[in-house]
């Protein structure tokens, strides 16, 4: 570097610190958003207005088209017990029903399940009473730290109403897509039966 750019005060070594400073303050400020869970805002251009059918309710919202079910229904909606894991299919910790079905709210986008419905953990009680599989869950011990309970009711929900008699095999074969972390799977497999009975009429 010429004796013209020292006159101005730029060293090569003053430039690379400035450059260097700025980048670790772009990677913290990234690490920051993706330790909330929260994506950068969106200029309001970009923004899509959708109608989600959430639990027999209807809700207008404008949503960016990258946003995932998952993150509507926790942040935009407030219910909060769909929980979020892997974030990428694995674990089950998101599962949603739409429209009946099992699936990862994870790997869905908002504007994707526009038209269809969506049942979350909360769509299941009845007032303030427990559904059939969150009353068997509790009876039979059906979790430890709880994390992964409500995408394992979601789960049984959505394996009963496909089939309200599966034998402990279909059980085990539906439930195959959530894992629990703490290991109560035989304690799930007898909420999921004992949630089958109670479905049907029986005690």
């Amino acid at each position: 570097m010429g004796d013209h750019d020292r006159a101005k005060g730029v060293t090569r070594r003053s430039f690379l610190a400035t450059v260097g400073a700025g980048a670790a303050g772009v990677a913290a400020l990234g690490q920051a958003a993706a330790a909330t869970g929260t994506p950068p805002a969106a200029e309001a251009s970009d923004m899509l207005q959708v109608t989600l059918a959430v639990n027999g309710r209807r809700h207008r919202l404008l949503v960016e088209p990258r946003w995932t079910l998952a993150f509507v229904l926790r942040e935009k909606l407030g219910l909060s017990g769909t929980k979020v894991g892997c974030e990428r299919g694995e674990c089950g910790a998101c599962t949603v029903l739409i429209d009946g079905q099992a699936r990862y709210s994870c790997l869905l986008l908002a504007v994707e399940v526009e038209g269809h419905e969506v049942t979350t953990v909360e769509g299941l009680m009845r007032g303030e009473e427990l559904g059939p599989v969150q009353q068997a869950f509790a009876e039979h011990d059906g979790f430890q730290c709880g994390y992964c309970t409500p995408g394992q009711i979601m789960a049984a929900e959505g394996l009963l109403r496909a089939n309200p008699a599966p034998s402990r095999q279909e059980i085990r074969l539906g439930m195959s897509g959530n894992i629990c972390r703490c290991g109560a799977y035989a304690h799930i497999v007898e909420a999921v039966a004992k949630a089958a009975a109670l479905r049907r009429g029986g005690v």
